[in-house]
């Protein structure tokens, strides 16, 4: 189609080896928890005993006073105490093989071709950002109101400003596609151009 939603007549066959394989779930799991993971930035922290600030005087007598041995006012089992086990600083990236994570999203690409979810559209820019434009091509392709990813060969400045305030619409190049996304989105909107790039990344 065009982005006037025009059937343009000519045919695009996708690659059989990226959109029609059985796609592997655990992999997409996998894949998708790994996109999850290097999002969390991780700086959660709490103040364990040794950290909190209050007198190390001893409270009470070791014995006999009917309770728990608690030490000083940093304990944990007293209201303003030092937390048991808390949080610290940490990385939760992890690492998957190549392999894998291209099966993940060749599988995405799979589940979306057999929903019938993909709408190849030609190449377009714009002169300027322009929301307007944008929102025109989405009604024009029917897919307001839904989730879309639209795919384009290249980064492309004025068609990402442009769809940058529209809500449920993500813009990106081919070769940033990633599983999380794919899957995200209610519609696939390739370009033209971006086709062969996506093959090329995931038949490597």
């Amino acid at each position: 189609m065009n982005i006037k939603g025009q059937d343009t007549g000519r045919k695009v066959v996708l690659d059989d080896a990226v959109y029609g394989i059985e796609p592997n779930d655990h992999a997409i799991y996998l894949d998708v928890k790994l996109f999850l993971a290097n999002q969390r930035q991780g700086t959660a922290k709490a103040k364990e005993r040794s950290e909190v600030s209050g007198s190390t005087r001893k409270l009470g007598r070791q014995k006999g006073g009917g309770g728990a041995r608690r030490g000083d006012i940093n304990s944990p089992v007293l209201v303003g105490g030092g937390r048991v086990f808390g949080p610290t600083p940490r990385d939760y990236s992890f690492k998957l093989n190549k392999k894998l994570r291209r099966l993940a999203r060749k599988s995405a690409l799979a589940y979306k071709a057999q929903e019938n979810a993909i709408i190849v559209v030609e190449d377009f820019t714009f002169e300027a950002p322009k929301t307007k434009n944008f929102i025109e091509v989405i009604n024009n392709l029917k897919v307001d109101g839904k989730k879309a990813l639209f795919v384009l060969p290249g980064a492309d400045k004025a068609v990402y400003l442009s769809a940058r305030n529209i809500e449920r619409v993500n813009v990106m190049a081919a070769s940033a596609l990633n599983t999380y996304k794919v899957l995200d989105a209610d519609v696939l909107v390739l370009c033209e151009g971006a086709i062969d790039t996506v093959a090329a990344n995931l038949n490597k």
